[in-house]
């Protein structure tokens, strides 16, 4: 009543809603639901059809301050970071959140403490000294985290990360159905003679190592215990493990597709081949995981790989937190697995006859 949305528009101010009731033939109450999202029940179809085309005709917009002050919300979501910020993943959780809190007429405030559980908690508390409506608390690598400060005193969804405590409610790869995807594409191609390189001692790691040995083991496949080459999880590790099982192997003795690690221990794999005469998808066929950004399509060949879903994460989080500002319930402490789709290049075919 005495904000600057409802003050008379002067000639050249911006529109109010009191304008567009005048041009819609409606009360300004009429308005107010339409915009403030309490129309169904109140208003006919028609009516609310007529207001959102006075709306637009006018150019008017509702004023983000005054509804959210009315509603006691600001229309922001905060987002905690680790390091994804400097990780080539962080792009695509991020525009996934903020696309989908735009949709639902949000914003997302970003920040990034480094790692450093100090700075989390002060973030946190900054993030609820602004009164943000909810948190996405997100981590570069999937892994238990220490819930940071203030986490439980708002809405509050984990994206890539589980809490040590399992009090929230997480949205996380599927990283063992991964495995099995990625053991799946080989065995299509009549690969049996299979190997893991690159990997280290985490969540992630064990999961597609799980879901890849599993698969293999129903179709009676057993992965040879040194065919198991954990190196880490960089294109070094992906050389060194590749070097280590090809030098010296006669090439019926050799495996003839390897899952990596992750895309940049393919790459290592793949240079691994070519120094080695060994050609891929030819000899050798490699599957990678990620599906890193500005990598996995330009190596030679293009690598076929089973992609981490970080847009779809950030997608999800979001809805979870608007999905409870909208209905008045936190939503419970459950872990929902997305899905790891598979990204088809060039670096699998057919097992070479031996």
């Amino acid at each position: 009543m005495g904000s600057a949305e409802e003050k008379p528009a002067t000639g050249s101010g911006r529109p109010t809603s009191r304008d567009v009731a005048r041009l819609a033939g409606v009360s300004h109450t009429a308005v107010s639901f339409v915009f403030n999202g309490r129309a169904a029940g109140n208003l006919s179809p028609a009516t609310q059809e007529r207001i959102r085309q006075a709306a637009t005709q006018l150019g008017y917009r509702p004023d983000p301050v005054a509804r959210g002050l009315r509603r006691s919300r600001t229309a922001v979501i905060g987002l905690v970071t680790d390091e994804i910020a400097s990780s080539p993943f962080a792009g695509r959780l991020l525009r996934g959140a903020m696309d989908t809190a735009w949709a639902g007429e949000h914003l997302v405030l970003t920040i990034d403490s480094g790692g450093d559980p100090d700075k989390e908690d002060a973030a946190v508390a900054e993030l609820l000294d602004r009164r943000v409506d909810g948190i996405i608390y997100a981590a570069m690598s999937l892994r238990r985290v220490r819930v940071p400060e203030g986490l439980h005193r708002t809405l509050s969804v984990l994206a890539n990360c589980l809490p040590e405590d399992d009090s929230l409610p997480a949205v996380i790869p599927a990283e063992r159905a991964g495995g099995r995807t990625a053991a799946r594409l080989l065995l299509e191609q009549g690969h049996r003679r299979v190997a893991l390189v690159g990997g280290q001692d985490d969540i992630a790691s064990a999961e597609r190592l799980r879901g890849f040995r599993d698969t293999l083991r129903a179709e009676g496949i057993t992965v040879p215990r040194d065919w198991v080459v954990r190196t880490g999880g960089e294109i070094s590790a992906g050389y060194e493990g590749a070097t280590r099982l090809f030098d010296n192997a006669a090439p019926e003795l050799r495996p003839t597709g390897i899952f990596a690690y992750n895309d940049r221990v393919a790459a290592g794999v793949l240079h691994a081949a070519t120094r080695l005469g060994i050609t891929v998808p030819g000899d050798l066929s490699v599957v990678g995981y990620d599906d890193q950004e500005h990598m996995a399509a330009h190596l030679a060949p293009p690598l076929t790989t089973v992609a981490l879903p970080h847009r779809a994460m950030g997608e999800a989080a979001a809805r979870l937190l608007l999905d409870s500002l909208a209905t008045g319930r936190t939503p419970p402490a459950t872990v929902r697995r997305l899905a790891c789709p598979v990204i088809s290049r060039s670096s699998v075919g057919p097992a070479p006859i031996r």
